[in-house]
Formats: C-alpha cells, structure tokens, sequence
C-alpha cells in the first residue's frame, strides 16, 4: 500500500470512529429524553437500583408539573367558577381531567403524551361544547338544562321537587341560606342549573330599604370601601380608585403611630374615614 493511500485510510477510520462516537452520544442524549416522556426508567441490574430510583423520582416529579401546568391551563380556558358553580358537563369534565392526571402521574411506565392527549381532548370538546351553547339556546337546554319553578305564590311544587329529586329539608336550608325561614314568605322560587336556589320574596316581606323609605340618593352610600393596605402592601389601584394618594395612606397610618409597612389591613370607606389593623408585635 503506498504512503498516500495508507494515510487516507487513517483518516478515513478516524473519521468513521469519531461519528461512531458523535452518534452513541445522540441516541444517549434523546434515550434519556424518551425515558423522561415515556417512562420505562426502571433500574436494569441490581448495582444501578439507586440511581434507577433516584431518576424514577425526578420523572415523577417532571411529569407531576407538566401536568399540574396542562391541568390549571385547561381549568383557566374553562372559565373561572366556583365548584358550586358548575354546570354538569362541566363538574364531569373537571373529575375525568383530575381522574387522568391522577393516572398518568402513578403509571410512569406509560407514556406522558397517552395521558396529555385524552386531557387536552376534553379540554377542546368542553370549549366547543360552550362556544355552540351560546349560539344555540335548544342545545344549551340540553347541556346545562333549564331553571325550574319549585315554589309559586308560598305554595311548593311537590310534582317538581320529586322529578328534582329535591327533598323538603333541602329547599328549607337553602331557603335559610337566603334569610327566609317561611316558605308562605316566598313569591317565586326557582332551582338554577346549578343546582342553587333563587327566591324571590313577597313585596310585604321584603327588607327595607332606602328606596322604599323614599330617602335621598347620596353618591358616597354607592361607593364601596376599598382595602388600600394588606399586610403592609399598598394597593395603588384600589387606592386610585378610592381617590386618595399615597400621602393620605401615610397620614392615616401615622395617626396610629404606625408605618405603612406596619399596617396589616386599610380600609378606606367613602366618607373620608379608614379602619385599621395594625400587624402583631414580632411577626
């Protein structure tokens, strides 16, 4: 072999040796990736049983954020309710998206995108779902129901309280729920889709208010007071709102001796005046 063609074959193994290398290093780097999305990270041999469950841990604890992140995302796009607020499609939607993730963080041999994808499916289906229920009031109907009348001029519906499957006791509590302790005071009473009840009182058994006592309208009786300070922190958009300024806040605060960063609660109502909370002592 002469000179020339001994040292091309040098470089041309090298060259293929160092690709070997470069390409182990790949397919290392992407099956620890694989591992981390799809599982499977059992510890093969009894000396590598630590490590095995060291990185068995850090998965778990991966895919645990993934999914707490694609849960409270798909939550928000759902709109915000409270759990007593919820429509029955939607309490549905919410138990099988916890039930999945629930399942998908334990099976860490089972691939994350096996339980992203049902989740991010019922996430689409709920907004669709919502999106036609409010072009169409027949389909709303049928997704969230209808309000229903369960007491008419103080006198209860028991037809419709058997087909609610509403007992007595429920609609007494939800009726104390609403300051009303006799059904007789009660002109209409009707069961929302959600479940909660709304009352309508008898004009006689109404509260009194400034209306029907014909007093006059003052502007500072509509404002509410508004918390300027939390533990310590001035709200300057609530503080806008009340149309006072820092130097108001200052000026309360140093009337009790206090800082503002020693204020745990300020309230300032419309008539000028403020209540306030002072922090405890050493916390």
């Amino acid at each position: 072999m002469l000179p020339q063609q001994h040292n091309a074959a040098v470089q041309f193994f090298r060259h293929c040796s160092t690709s070997c290398r470069t390409f182990r290093t790949y397919r290392f780097i992407m099956g620890k990736i694989k591992r981390i999305m799809y599982g499977n990270m059992r510890a093969k041999t009894a000396n590598n049983k630590p490590i095995g469950e060291v990185i068995q841990m850090l998965v778990t604890f991966l895919r645990t954020m993934i999914l707490y992140l694609v849960v409270v995302f798909g939550i928000r796009l759902m709109g915000k309710r409270q759990i007593g607020e919820l429509q029955p499609s939607e309490l549905v939607i919410t138990i099988l998206i916890s039930n999945i993730a629930t399942l998908t963080i334990e099976e860490t041999d089972s691939p994350m995108f096996a339980g992203l994808l049902p989740i991010l499916a019922l996430m689409c289906f709920e907004v669709l779902t919502s999106f036609f229920c409010l072009k169409s009031a027949r389909l709303r109907r049928i997704v969230s129901g209808r309000p229903i009348i369960i007491i008419h001029d103080g006198k209860i519906d028991q037809k419709e309280m058997r087909e609610l499957r509403f007992s007595a006791d429920d609609l007494m509590t939800q009726l104390r729920q609403n300051n009303i302790f006799r059904v007789e005071e009660v002109e209409f009473a009707v069961v929302e889709t959600n479940g909660k009840l709304s009352v309508y009182q008898k004009y006689q058994n109404r509260t009194i208010t400034p209306q029907v006592l014909a007093l006059p309208d003052r502007p500072e009786d509509n404002a509410p007071p508004l918390t300027v300070v939390c533990e310590g922190t001035v709200m300057h958009e609530a503080l806008r709102r009340s149309g006072k300024d820092l130097h108001w806040v200052e000026k309360k605060a140093a009337a009790q001796k206090l800082k503002i960063d020693e204020v745990y609660l300020m309230i300032a109502c419309p008539d000028g005046s403020c209540d306030i909370v002072a922090k405890e002592r050493g916390r």
